[in-house]
C-alpha cells in the first residue's frame, strides 16, 4: 500500500509568484522551503508562505494532482487558493 501525500502551494505574498509541490512529509518539506533549501525556485523568489494544502490518501494521487494543478491557468490556481484561504494566510503554523 502506498503512503499518503500532500499537494501544496507556496507564495511570497497574496497574488504573488506561485509554486506547486508534492510531498509525503509536509512539515519537513515546508520547513526546507522556508529555510531556502527546498527548491531553487522557492529560494529565488522568496516563497515562504504556505497558502494551500490538499491531503491525499495515496502519494500517487498527490503526484497526479500536482501535475494537474501545474497545468491549470494561473487564474484558476488563484481562485482555488482564495476559495480555501481567502486572506492568503500562511498555513505553516497549522501543520506543525
Amino acid at each position: 500500500m502506498a503512503q499518503g501525500g500532500y499537494t501544496y502551494i507556496m507564495t511570497n505574498k497574496p497574488g504573488g509568484v506561485l509554486y506547486i509541490g508534492v510531498t509525503a512529509d509536509l512539515a519537513a518539506r515546508i520547513d526546507q522551503h522556508r529555510r531556502g533549501t527546498g527548491s531553487i525556485f522557492c529560494r529565488k523568489y522568496g516563497l515562504t508562505r504556505l497558502v494551500l494544502v490538499e491531503h491525499h490518501t495515496d502519494i500517487l494521487l498527490a503526484i497526479s494532482r500536482e501535475k494537474a494543478l501545474k497545468a491549470w491557468k494561473r487564474d484558476w490556481k488563484i481562485r482555488l487558493i482564495e476559495q480555501a484561504n481567502p486572506d492568503w494566510d500562511d498555513l505553516f503554523d497549522h501543520i506543525v
